[in-house]
């Protein structure tokens, strides 16, 4: 009896966890306000395979355009360090990426600090992005675990801190165009950094900087 009760509790613990697996895009409880608007936001899948939430205005050509005003990613709202992110760490995101995506951009287009700075009769793009959040999650239940005993050792691995955690970083962006003031792409994306080992272990800027390469070659074909 305590056996069959056992398997029968492992199988709905199991079934619970498969159907909590982290998501994949950025859920609207975890939108930031950075953006003026979400509506219209579409699930996508990007050219390197990773979700995203986006949506662009129709008829939208980047080669319609030759600058760019971007300077540096944001991180909104106020930086909160934790005791696993640090304020040097939030600094060093934003830093990296900055520079990730410039580079990016001034493959193909000229990029400016501001609006002043973009040449007279230009056909400009206002880019602002913000990093609003760092954080880790569980990993989601391994198709090995999802055996009643192996669920509930799983489980109970989970709830003592020991279980795998995802790190995420939160991006959100907003490029209007200059001269009309409307808005062209809208973009919110969850990216997953590196596997940490428990829900002690710092998170750091290194844990990310091979997805974030894999966001500034998404945005490389993007733009193409």
């Amino acid at each position: 009896m305590n056996m069959t009760r056992n398997l029968f509790a492992g199988v709905v613990l199991s079934s619970l966890l498969l159907a909590g697996c982290v998501s994949k895009v950025t859920e609207q409880s975890q939108y930031s306000g950075f953006l003026p608007s979400y509506d219209g936001l579409q699930e996508v899948t990007t050219p390197s395979g990773a979700k995203a939430m986006r949506w662009m205005a129709p008829g939208f050509t980047p080669g319609a355009y030759n600058t760019v005003v971007f300077k540096q990613l944001e991180l909104y709202p106020a930086p909160a360090p934790t005791d696993r992110v640090d304020l040097n760490t939030l600094q060093e995101l934003q830093n990296y990426t900055s520079l990730s995506a410039r580079n990016v951009l001034s493959q193909k287009f000229l990029v400016v600090p501001d609006l002043k700075a973009a040449p007279a009769g230009s056909r400009t793009l206002i880019m602002r992005v913000a990093i609003t959040g760092v954080s880790a999650s569980n990993e989601g239940m391994k198709w090995y675990e999802v055996v009643p005993v192996a669920a509930v050792i799983g489980g109970v691995s989970a709830a003592t801190g020991h279980r795998d955690q995802n790190t995420e970083l939160y991006l959100e962006a907003d490029i209007v165009d200059a001269r009309s003031g409307l808005p062209v792409v809208k973009v919110v994306r969850k990216v997953f950094g590196e596997v940490l080992k428990n829900d002690s272990q710092p998170i750091t800027a290194n844990d990310f900087k091979a997805a974030i390469k894999g966001v500034t070659d998404d945005m490389s074909m993007l733009i193409k």
